[in-house]
């Protein structure tokens, strides 16, 4: 019973880690660039960006299989380099993740960024800052609230992602069975003791991520 406790909430907090640095990383270089960029098809190419919050799970999952599967190209040289399928491993459920929390961190970015008086980051490339350090500098640390926020909620959608993951990923006990998928799992065979475990511990966990953000607001 430990181990089948403690095996997908490990996983889980992995995957949600590093679905956190690398949505954060993306998320927020995006909105820097969407927000300070004009261009033809800014508004088709953050729809594309936003999509993952609206589309079914089942559909983030397919077409996941789609890129990544071993008869695709993306799924053929990425098995020529590293000599191992991505479907079926945790890095497929942190590409799953990640696809469905990035909206969170860019739209949670942008709002950040869009609240920032231009006049405050001129005054600094007034002073000789490059772009990079008035980015860093003085957008990031003006804008933190809304990162951290961003920062949490994805977090929070990754420990909770399902669908895709399912899809993409699998359910194999100690190689990619996350909390979520071994709440189905547990539900499916009757075993309501780990059941209830996992969704205490999932719930422990989101209570304490949203009372984060509220702090932080």
């Amino acid at each position: 019973m430990n181990e089948l406790f403690i095996s997908p909430v490990i996983l889980s907090l992995k995957v949600s880690f590093v679905t956190l640095c690398l949505v954060f990383v993306i998320g927020t270089l995006l909105a820097k660039f969407m927000t300070l960029k004009k261009y033809k098809g800014k508004v088709v190419a953050e729809t594309v960006l936003l999509l993952p919050l609206v589309l079914p799970p089942t559909v983030v999952g397919f077409l996941l299989i789609v890129i990544f599967g071993n008869t695709s190209p993306v799924g053929r040289w990425i098995q020529t380099i590293f000599n191992q399928s991505i479907m079926f491993s945790w890095y497929a459920a942190v590409i799953a993740s990640t696809i469905v929390a990035l909206p969170l961190m860019y739209q949670s970015a942008k709002t950040g960024f869009s609240e920032i008086d231009l006049a405050i980051q001129d005054a600094a490339r007034v002073d000789g800052a490059g772009e990079w350090a008035v980015f860093f500098r003085v957008t990031m640390p003006l804008a933190y609230k809304s990162l951290i926020t961003g920062g949490i909620l994805s977090f929070a959608r990754a420990l909770g992602e399902f669908g895709a993951t399912l899809m993409f990923a699998g359910n194999i006990p100690g190689k990619t069975q996350t909390m979520s998928t071994a709440i189905y799992m547990s539900l499916e065979s009757g075993n309501m003791e780990l059941a209830w475990m996992l969704v205490g511990t999932m719930i422990f966990i989101s209570f304490l991520m949203l009372l984060a953000v509220s702090i932080v607001k």
